[in-house]
């Protein structure tokens, strides 16, 4: 299976920890993981224009970083969202990498999975609903939604959890 994770930390480490411990778990079984660090990358916000459901014919006039990563997506069978939580939900870049979706396709997102990351507890239901209504939008496949508390490091509870999550695909 190829599958894709929207790392939406700007940090390596916590949310990037565990992205690292899922690609060791599923590139054990054969799935082939391409990460994108999209707080790295240059992805403008959607500017609304309508280009792409129009002479765009779904194209976005944007020409940034997201042409190679919806590409990435359309060829994938699965798209992992990943992102520290900071204050109530995802990261900007990764919001702003998923509004870009406007302009895709209704099949873009056929299998998904939710990891997130944060120094506190019960923070994480806007992420949450925003997986669900991708999941309900795309007609996605849910594949877990994990939501861990506190730092990450290497072979802890967290790392483990989520190696087998990847490697149980």
């Amino acid at each position: 299976m190829k599958i894709i994770v929207l790392n939406g930390s700007p940090r390596k480490k916590n949310t990037s920890m565990l992205v690292a411990a899922f690609k060791e778990g599923a590139e054990s079984k054969g799935h082939e993981v391409t990460e994108f660090r999209v707080a790295k990358m240059k992805i403008d916000p959607c500017l609304a224009c309508e280009h792409c459901h129009g002479k765009g014919n779904g194209v976005c006039a944007i020409k940034d970083d997201f042409v190679e990563l919806r590409a990435a997506i359309e060829a994938s069978d699965m798209v992992v969202f990943a992102s520290p939580i900071y204050y109530f939900n995802i990261t900007g870049q990764l919001q702003t990498a998923i509004s870009r979706f406007y302009a895709a396709p209704l099949d873009l997102v056929k299998k998904a999975a939710l990891i997130m990351s944060s120094a506190s507890p019960d923070v994480y239901d806007g992420a949450k609903a925003q997986y669900r209504d991708i999941l309900k939008w795309y007609k996605a496949e849910d594949k877990g939604v994990f939501s861990f508390i506190g730092d990450v490091a290497e072979g802890d509870d967290a790392c483990e959890e989520i190696r087998k999550f990847g490697a149980n695909l």
